[in-house]
């Protein structure tokens, strides 16, 4: 006999940015007692530099068993091949976690994979649609659905998205301000694939947001006139929000292995709020000459600088750049092919978080209140980085010249702006006022952890309708 209340199966994408914030909320419902399975592909498995240990993995196939997604050759062969193949072992899966005697009582799925749906339904088990990115974003997208919005716009133009009316800043928005996608065949299957996450929304039992009602509450508002939204973010480790779950420190998943040692050491020779730490994640891929203006832009800001450059973008580095720096006496700057980016954020030492402002990294910077300079690169990057300025003020934008590029003057500028003026104070006090209502908001009886509560005891009650 099982002593959890209910048992939920947890489908991400299969990458990095996908799975964290699904295994985060996977920890906060374990801890209310609820089983876990995560259920990822075999070749997003093998991967994995670490797994986590807090929670029960299975694989199901994706079709592509030994590259993933690289080895389907173009995105569209990916998810037509996922769909057929993931269904089948998806479907596998339930069954044999029935026959174990561990019943599935429903599936959380990544919109990604809306077929996930069709599946849950052929097993009579309810469904919740885990959106990773903001309801702002999803907002845009839900728009993009239904034919109100077009993306990428045609040209440079004012858009008016419906759900954004009542806050001031985003009433009118402008292009550069909404997902962009390169006009290509991939980039349209993409951002198809984007779309499509609305495709079967009506037939879900749940929509949770990975964002916190305090930062959005307008928009949120408005898509719950239409979807049963629920928010449930920050999806961070604990123990840098409410510290209930005291064995949540980490993530548990990396697809890199984090220079932690070589980081934190240097770090802690640095003063207080003196560093620029820099990041654009684990997918953007900045082009030679954008990667030479940063790394001017950072060496002439004559600010202490922590930069992470994956090892397969290192080679766009200018000449001899890392080894000057090695020479240099002040110790000014650290390029590292990786690190713990929560323990980085979490350091007095950091002043600016230099960042493409992909969600889950604006949702640390949040968390963790630190000032942020944008340079998005593209999909909800744009959008994000609007809010960040114009909405919840804690950032500025790095703006690109007419060929797209942030050139090391506009860096220079904006790293001084935040650290060193005026308008940098007022940022700093928005972004503490910030990770004050993030930690609110997962602490006991905040607004995502009522939610999280609601969403467990309706389980609870159709596991027992069920027995």
């Amino acid at each position: 006999m099982t002593t959890h209340k209910s048992h939920c199966l947890i489908l991400p994408y299969p990458a990095q940015g996908h799975i964290n914030p699904m295994l985060q909320f996977s920890k906060r419902l374990q801890s209310k007692g609820v089983k876990i399975t995560i259920a990822t592909t075999k070749s997003f498995l093998k991967t994995m530099q670490e797994l986590p240990n807090l929670v029960s993995i299975e694989a199901i196939s994706d079709g592509y068993d030994d590259g993933g997604r690289g080895q389907a050759g173009s995105f569209v062969a990916y998810i037509t091949r996922f769909k057929e193949v993931g269904s089948d072992t998806l479907a596998q899966l339930i069954k044999k976690l029935a026959n174990c005697g561990c019943p599935v009582t429903c599936i959380v799925y990544d919109p990604f994979l809306p077929w996930a749906v069709e599946v849950a339904k052929n097993f009579g088990l309810v469904t919740a649609a885990f959106f990773t990115q903001n309801c702002a974003v999803d907002n845009i997208y839900y728009h993009v659905h239904k034919g109100v919005i077009k993306l990428p716009p045609t040209k440079v133009e004012e858009i008016i998205v419906p759900g954004f009316s009542t806050i001031e800043t985003l009433s009118r928005i402008e292009s550069s301000d909404v997902p962009s996608f390169v006009v290509s065949p991939e980039a349209e299957r993409i951002l198809e694939m984007l779309v499509n996450q609305f495709s079967n929304l009506d037939k879900v039992d749940w929509v949770l947001i990975n964002s916190f009602y305090e930062l959005e509450k307008e928009v949120i508002d408005w898509m719950a006139k239409i979807y049963p939204i629920k928010t449930i973010g920050p999806t961070i480790p604990s123990m840098y929000l409410d510290k209930r779950l005291p064995d949540d420190k980490e993530y548990g998943l990396s697809l890199f292995k984090p220079m932690a040692y070589e980081c934190l050491n240097w770090l802690n020779q640095q003063p207080i709020n003196s560093v620029v730490y820099v990041s654009f994640g684990s997918l953007a891929k900045l082009e030679a000459d954008q990667m030479e203006e940063l790394a001017w832009g950072l060496k002439n800001s004559n600010k202490n600088f922590l930069w992470v450059v994956r090892s397969t973008e290192e080679s766009k580095l200018p000449k001899n750049f890392v080894e000057e720096l090695k020479l240099t006496r002040e110790n000014k700057g650290l390029v590292v092919s990786w690190c713990p980016q929560l323990q980085v954020l979490e350091h007095k030492s950091i002043g600016c978080f230099l960042t493409h402002c992909g969600w889950n990294s604006t949702l640390e910077a949040i968390s963790l209140g630190v000032p942020m300079l944008t340079m998005p690169q593209w999909t909800d990057q744009p959008t994000n980085a609007k809010l960040v300025k114009d909405v919840w003020e804690m950032g500025v934008r790095a703006k690109q010249d007419e060929k797209g590029i942030v050139r090391r003057e506009v860096i220079e500028e904006c790293i001084k702006l935040v650290m060193e003026e005026e308008k940098g104070k007022v940022i700093r006090e928005n972004a503490k006022k910030l990770k004050q209502l993030a930690r609110n908001a997962v602490d006991e009886g905040g607004s995502s952890d009522k939610n999280i509560q609601e969403f467990v005891s309706k389980l609870v009650t159709i596991s027992q309708v069920g027995n």
